[in-house]
């Protein structure tokens, strides 16, 4: 499908999707963060005309990313009449949930905790105001390695980008008019204070992600595999006991 078409096809089906609903969502949230995916998936979000209410949420936030979601929050804002922005800063919460768990610390559970307190914080606004959470995934994240946290950037209620490479994604950016500095930033979850980038957690850039993901021939087809299988308790449904039916 030609990018365009793309542009079109996923605006209305985020707004068939609210109107489907028994009960219609008022407002569409999402959490902005300077990177590609939350700034495609916002953009298309405001496209459907609906109230959009973007938050950026920073957690001791490096400066530059910071500064990246704010130019885009002011970009919505003066392209889209219905968009709505809001800052919350949630240093000083992720701060006191840290002290209260000293004897817990684990730098990987805290990274995630910051993705989980602002889907926390989406979550507070989506209900005052009788909205939904859209997402920001990407198919290779999604469904190719796991690279989201669990109950966090995962924790959505509608995935329009889901279906979408990063490839595609950044294609859907130019699209869209999206401010370059975001198109080429190196794409990071924004959850390490050492800024470190997708690329350095992954071993692999999405493209190689992307030609391992369907390419059995890939030489990066093993490692993908790698990082696959250790994050499938995210991408698989969760477990349940299933009690066989007796009569007894």
């Amino acid at each position: 499908m030609e990018v365009s078409k793309k542009v079109i096809f996923i605006k209305d089906w985020i707004l068939n999707y609210v109107n489907s609903m028994p009960k219609k969502a008022q407002s569409l949230i999402i959490g902005i963060s300077g990177g590609i995916d939350s700034s495609v998936s916002s953009t298309l979000s405001a496209m459907t005309g609906l109230k959009t209410i973007v938050l950026t949420m920073p957690i001791k936030q490096i400066a530059n990313q910071h500064d990246l979601s704010l130019k885009h929050r002011d970009w919505l804002k003066k392209k889209f009449k219905n968009v709505e922005a809001y800052t919350i800063d949630l240093d000083e919460v992720f701060n006191s949930f840290k002290s209260k768990l000293l004897k817990f610390n684990n730098d990987h559970g805290m990274a995630n905790s910051r993705a989980r307190l602002r889907m926390t914080t989406l979550y507070q606004v989506a209900s005052a105001n009788n909205g939904i959470v859209v997402g920001t995934g990407n198919k290779i994240e999604d469904f190719g390695v796991g690279f989201y946290t669990k109950y966090g950037d995962g924790g959505v209620d509608i995935s329009p980008l889901a279906d979408c490479t990063k490839t595609e994604i950044w294609e859907l950016g130019r699209e869209l008019g999206v401010i370059k500095e975001i198109i080429d930033a190196q794409p990071t979850d924004g959850l390490w204070d050492d800024g470190r980038t997708d690329i350095g957690q992954l071993g692999l850039t999405y493209q190689e992600l992307e030609d391992a993901m369907i390419n059995e021939n890939s030489k990066n087809r093993k490692k993908y595999l790698e990082i696959r299988k250790l994050n499938l308790h995210k991408i698989d449904s969760i477990p349940v006991c299933k009690i066989p039916k007796t009569n007894e």
